[in-house]
């Protein structure tokens, strides 16, 4: 039945890759493997206390489009291979830490506008994919929701990376008690100046002991760093 609608579904609404738009799949293989690239993220200027994060694709291109569709444009469907891309992430990031701990991917929540404008938390509906994906793959791996939002923020697009920090500056709180045992992994669809995640992961990490594993980051796609003498390794 299910295959079924998703024929006459196909019939109604024809199927194109939300990457580069070939009628076909949602996301096609050229556009798909560009999410299998999985590097350390690099903001022009790294904020402090920005955590070690791992990105599964650069957020250009079709990679950009269809993370784009995913999140404004009505293309739930996309979820899925969004959140694979983050598990990968999520995999590569934690396996440079020793550590015997359960993985805890700790979504970050929504701002009040976009929920509004969106009708649905994305991230959560990522994170709950990267979570089956991880699992399916022998990862003791599962969602903690332990930021809320307080307060308003401006709308970031336009603003500087001193301007987004500022902008974020207490606003996320713990929803509740922190575990006491998970590898804690802040994930976000994107990263571009950091500051998102290094607000949220300065709460988490007043969570944790001394001795305790870092918090970590994973996201599906990450800004490119085009500085020169980044690109050189100077």
């Amino acid at each position: 039945m299910d295959s079924a609608w998703a024929a006459l579904a196909d019939l109604v609404l024809p199927r194109t890759c939300a990457g580069c738009g070939v009628p076909g799949a949602v996301l096609c293989r050229r556009c798909g493997r560009l999410l299998t690239r999985p590097h350390l993220a690099a903001p022009r200027r790294f904020p402090i206390g920005f955590p070690p994060t791992v990105a599964a694709g650069a957020y250009e291109g079709p990679v950009r489009a269809a993370v784009l569709a995913f999140k404004e444009r009505g293309r739930p469907e996309l979820g899925r291979t969004l959140g694979t891309a983050l598990a990968l992430a999520t995999a590569s990031v934690v396996a440079g830490v020793a550590h015997t701990e359960p993985v805890l991917l700790v979504p970050v929540p929504p701002s009040a506008a976009g929920l509004r404008s969106r009708g649905r938390d994305h991230v959560r509906e990522l994170t709950r994919s990267a979570v089956a994906e991880l699992r399916a793959a022998g990862v003791a791996a599962g969602e903690a929701r332990l930021l809320r939002r307080r307060g308003r923020v401006r709308d970031s697009a336009g603003l500087s990376a001193a301007q987004r920090r500022a902008n974020l500056a207490g606003t996320f709180v713990l929803a509740g008690a922190a575990p006491s045992r998970g590898l804690l992994v802040l994930v976000d669809d994107v990263v571009t100046s950091g500051a998102t995640l290094t607000e949220a992961a300065g709460v988490l990490a007043r969570t944790r002991t001394v001795n305790a594993t870092p918090v970590l980051g994973a996201v599906v796609a990450a800004t490119p760093r085009r500085d020169p003498a980044y690109l050189r390794g100077t």
